[in-house]
């Protein structure tokens, strides 16, 4: 009986398995070493993969790491729908995303590259764009479907107020706060927040 030869991989396939080893050996020397300490012959020789390859996929190293904290970004968001999609009242939602959002930061490595190393590395307003299109815009959807009264710029205040404390919470836990603690008090902040509604 003869055998089937395997499936022969698509160049794209070839593509999107390549890039995915760099993003995956960057984000394991960034999370070690640091952007600044990370070179670009270590990111090749981690993802055994050669320089030509990387400045095909990324412009730069910067260019690597946006794609890296995309992708963390990413997970976060994916995670919190995840945990939310089949809760239909709109403060349980609430708690169960941020609940979610920590759940998600506890995730290794996952702290220093969002909120230590990619405003540095990509500018604070590129920072915030990433944060706001993979998480921040759900707060504000959740905040909009508990708060139905309240004013779009109201809305706007109340998501980058309760941001700012889902970031500094974030970093707390990252160096060794409690992170049932930190949920818990987030959790009576969104119940006052969301009082007579």
């Amino acid at each position: 009986m003869p055998t089937e030869k395997p499936a022969r991989r698509s160049q794209s396939d070839r593509r999107a398995e390549t890039r995915a080893k760099l993003v995956e050996a960057a984000r394991e020397l960034f999370v070690n070493s640091g952007f600044a300490d990370t070179a670009t012959p270590d990111i090749v020789r981690r993802a055994s993969v050669t320089r030509g390859a990387l400045y095909h996929h990324f412009k730069d190293k910067a260019d690597l790491f946006r794609a890296v904290a995309e992708e963390e970004a990413k997970a976060i968001s994916h995670h919190i729908d995840q945990e939310t999609r089949n809760v239909a009242d709109p403060e349980q939602a609430m708690v169960t995303g941020s609940n979610a959002f920590f759940d998600a930061m506890l995730v290794p490595g996952r702290v220093r590259l969002l909120m230590e190393e990619a405003p540095a590395v990509l500018g604070h307003s590129t920072a915030v764009a990433l944060t706001r299109a993979n998480g921040t815009e759900e707060l504000r959807e959740g905040l909009s479907r508990a708060l139905p009264k309240h004013s779009p710029k109201q809305i706007d205040a109340l998501t980058n107020l309760l941001s700012a404390a889902f970031d500094r919470a974030a970093l707390e836990i990252a160096y060794g706060g409690d992170p049932e603690v930190y949920k818990e008090v987030m959790n009576h902040l969104i119940g006052e927040v969301l009082k007579g509604n």
